[in-house]
């Protein structure tokens, strides 16, 4: 049996825009590593990131559990660690640099890992796991188990793991492979420090809320979308086992919400009309919020929607602009999004916008048509970025000779342009404001919207005056299919 350590790298705190948001979850894809580890009968402990105050707390729960090896498995259900962000792979690195000096073996898995192992074997890290990785850790943790005085040679031989050997990198990429059986049953919960959560959502929000996935994966293929993890393979639980597992969290911690972290939930109409009907066997549902997306939407599936409990659905809006959306191969249309927010709103379920500013190739007149797509279907909230260059991606590569030495963002508010779009970033993030604060005059009282509306009106004026300071003289020439639509206001 070996003492195993596992963690993460995701501090809240290293992330002003989220520590600010406040609303943590635990990191799922690491406890449910937890989970199987311990079923190969190891003794596991966990290191929890989330709301740890820095890595100096790592430190101490490494003195406190004194392992045999060191497991950072980073959270795939946090979109965030898709990112890359430059504070978590910092605080990562210091992490493998205090395993190793405490004589541990370090294993390393996660998105900005399996892209570039390199700076992750340079801190210390003995193996990182490329991709899900699930076959491989089982692998190198049963060769420690038979030899645990082993040598450096206990990684060798196995693809889809890198390894440092001589000051080079050695690496044989499987490819993405499909979500890995053994991550089957439920999460190591008894772990997670639960009443830590529970206050801070209560201090924030008046409400607790918990996290949990019945698939893995997506099927689609955005040409933005990194998928270093599972490809483009979709896994999907029974819709009897995710019932059974809702039913497990609302009866043992007593959330008032999950938040349902799949990257497509539901996906079959039937299946979701089956885990409503499962969950109402049981002890009833507990309302959640989902990400999907609007082709899906057809009234039968807003309607078992909201049968199951459904509270709130982001889309993957992206823009307003049917150009922009073809050049990710969205494979969505504007219309789709119009429907989909009605159909939802008709079985009150909130409708959350996740919108995408700056794709290569973008202009003003698309900028102003998603401002257009936000007026006409009043989304209840919007979240605004600005399209990130992710390895791996065809995107990527479109891009990939204009990136300069800025590669990843600090934290989630960064929001830097980091190759040469339509406009800098000072543009994009005005862009943003502006856009939410158009959703937030809906929520403002009566007697505050009309000032709040002409303010707004004024402003997008000035920024439209002024768009071409902001402009950057070397992007590309906009395609001369371009779709124009009339500047004014509407």
């Amino acid at each position: 049996m070996l003492r195993i350590h596992v963690g993460h790298s995701y501090f809240l705190r290293f992330d002003p825009k989220q520590w600010e948001r406040g609303k943590p979850y635990p990191p799922l894809a690491t406890i449910q590593v937890a989970a199987l580890l311990r079923q190969m009968g190891h003794a596991v402990s966990l290191f929890d990131a989330m709301l740890a105050d820095g890595v100096g707390d790592f430190e101490a729960s490494l003195r406190a559990t004194r392992p045999d090896v060191v497991v950072l498995y980073e959270d795939n259900f946090n979109f965030l660690t898709k990112m890359c962000l430059g504070r978590m792979r910092e605080a990562a690195c210091r992490m493998i640099a205090a395993a190793r000096a405490g004589g541990a073996r370090v294993i390393v898995a996660g998105s900005d890992a399996s892209d570039r192992p390199d700076a992750f074997l340079a801190a210390g890290a003995h193996a990182v796991l490329v991709g899900e990785g699930i076959a491989a850790l089982v692998e190198l943790i049963e060769r420690l188990q038979r030899h645990p005085e082993a040598g450096d040679d206990w990684t060798d031989g196995l693809g889809g793991v890198a390894t440092l050997t001589n000051g080079q990198t050695r690496l044989t990429r499987l490819g993405a492979l499909p979500p890995d059986p053994r991550l089957a049953g439920h999460p190591a919960w008894d772990l997670v420090d639960i009443e830590r959560y529970r206050a801070m959502w209560h201090e924030r929000h008046g409400y607790f809320s918990l996290n949990m996935a019945a698939s893995r994966g997506c099927p689609f293929r955005c040409h933005w979308c990194a998928k270093p993890i599972w490809g483009n393979h979709y896994n999907q639980r029974s819709a009897e086992d995710v019932a059974a597992e809702m039913s497990y969290l609302k009866r043992t911690f007593k959330p008032d919400h999950v938040w349902l972290a799949d990257d497509i939930f539901g996906f079959r109409v039937d299946w979701v009309a089956e885990f409503a009907a499962q969950l109402h066997a049981a002890d009833g549902p507990v309302p959640f919020t989902i990400q999907t997306r609007a082709d899906l939407i057809s009234e039968r599936m807003a309607a078992a929607l909201g049968q199951a409990g459904c509270a709130e659905a982001w889309l993957g809006a992206e823009s307003g602009s049917q150009r922009v959306l073809d050049a990710m191969n969205k494979g969505t249309k504007v219309a789709d999004l119009a429907t989909a927010r009605a159909r939802l709103g008709k079985h009150g379920i909130r409708v959350g916008f996740f919108i995408q500013l700056g794709y290569l190739g973008e202009q003003l007149d698309d900028l102003l048509a998603t401002r257009e797509l936000i007026a006409q279907t009043a989304p209840d909230d919007i979240g605004v970025s600005v399209s990130y260059p992710l390895p791996g991606t065809k995107f990527y590569e479109q891009v990939k000779a204009q990136l300069g030495p800025k590669t990843h963002w600090q934290d989630s508010g960064d929001l830097a342009m980091m190759f040469r779009g339509a406009y800098d970033t000072d543009f994009y993030r005005s862009v943003r404001d502006l856009l939410h604060e158009q959703v937030a005059i809906r929520r403002a009282e009566p007697a505050e919207q009309a000032a709040r509306r002409a303010a707004l009106d004024a402003q997008w004026q000035a920024l439209i005056a002024g768009e071409g300071a902001h402009r950057n003289p070397n992007a590309a020439s906009p395609p001369p299919a371009a779709r124009h639509i009339a500047l004014q206001l509407h």
